[in-house]
């Protein structure tokens, strides 16, 4: 999908882009995909922290799902429910009772709960069939050895085996006979598109050169960098991008020579120095607070302040891929 000619940035500023536009045709996608559904899908969102930023994202996620038609529904435990109760309480509970719900079929946890290892666990605990935010061991498996499809069957198997292909010759987006696509985290995903809706991936090229000869630095930290930072890096690799997954310490050399720089860091008081960017960057901020300084725009050639618009998409698309791979799983019993 090429990008329109986007509106003129004031002399000697970039470009500041709000992610509707780029979200408009992942909508058009979804709106279809939802009309040839042959039920209404089911979300579950698990809530279950007095985290302000997951109430929010909880609140957005609802909003979307019943602009587009799909059935949300808000399980809240722990802190969430009740301010007596501890944080991240009833939260596997949760999960279970959705895993074992024949008529849900998506699952979305509202992260981070506890921390980096007990967060991983709970990742695994969301059965595969219904992770729409792809960060089961599953999913990660096939992205960081660049699997691009999987035979849905698999997804309910204890233990996963090399798929019998080699990764070069799963090319192009048409699966192989009985094969699907992977499902891939949706937040790093979501990036992607930004970046290609951007040019900065070459569509001409092949798959695995698209982002061919560009240098794209992820700043991340903390429970963020399992979620959007690692596997961002991955996608971006697997795409040709020579990449650099830092934290928020020692940068300053790796943004000189960026040509795109993505922020996720949870924090409100962190910034990315503008004078250490490289002048007609691209500069994507994922955070829920802002990671860039205000004049960002005077280094920057294009600045994109949220991509929720289009996570949430990649979300759905994910939701109805996995009703997909649901009916199948049901017709091969």
């Amino acid at each position: 999908m090429a990008a329109p000619a986007p509106a003129a940035a004031p002399a000697g500023k970039g470009i500041l882009l709000k992610a509707d536009p780029i979200a408009g045709a992942y909508r058009d996608e979804v709106k279809s995909m939802l009309a040839q559904a042959s039920t209404k899908p089911k979300l579950v969102g698990i809530l279950s922290t007095s985290s302000e930023p997951s109430k929010f994202y909880a609140e957005f996620t609802r909003r979307q799902c019943e602009e587009l038609g799909v059935e949300f529904v808000l399980k809240k435990t722990g802190a969430a429910l009740e301010a007596e109760l501890g944080e991240g309480e009833g939260v596997e509970e949760a999960i279970i009772e959705a895993n074992e719900d024949e008529s849900v079929n998506g699952i979305m946890v509202y992260f981070p709960i506890f921390g980096p290892q007990q967060d991983h666990y709970l990742h695994q605990v969301v059965s595969p069939l219904k992770d729409v935010e792809g960060l089961h061991f599953k999913f990660h498996y096939n992205l960081y050895h660049n699997i691009r499809f999987l035979n849905p069957k698999s997804l309910l198997e204890t233990v996963t085996a090399p798929s019998g292909q080699k990764t070069s010759t799963i090319d192009g987006e048409v699966p192989p006979p009985g094969m699907v696509k992977s499902i891939i985290p949706c937040t790093p995903l979501a990036i992607v598109k930004c970046l290609e809706y951007l040019g900065v991936y070459n569509r001409i090229l092949p798959y695995g050169d698209r982002a061919y000869g560009k240098t794209i630095t992820v700043i991340n930290r903390g429970t963020k960098s399992e979620v959007v930072g690692r596997p961002l890096a991955a996608l971006l690799s697997n795409d040709g991008a020579r990449v650099f997954s830092v934290d928020i310490d020692s940068i300053q050399e790796v943004l000189a020579q960026s040509d795109v720089v993505v922020s996720a860091v949870p924090s409100a008081s962190y910034k990315v120095k503008t004078e250490w960017l490289k002048d007609g960057c691209i500069c994507l901020n994922v955070a829920a607070d802002k990671n860039f300084e205000k004049d960002v725009r005077d280094k920057a050639s294009i600045y994109v302040p949220a991509v929720g618009k289009v996570t949430i998409l990649m979300l759905l698309r994910n939701l109805l891929r996995l009703q997909q791979y649901q009916r199948i799983q049901e017709e091969s019993n």
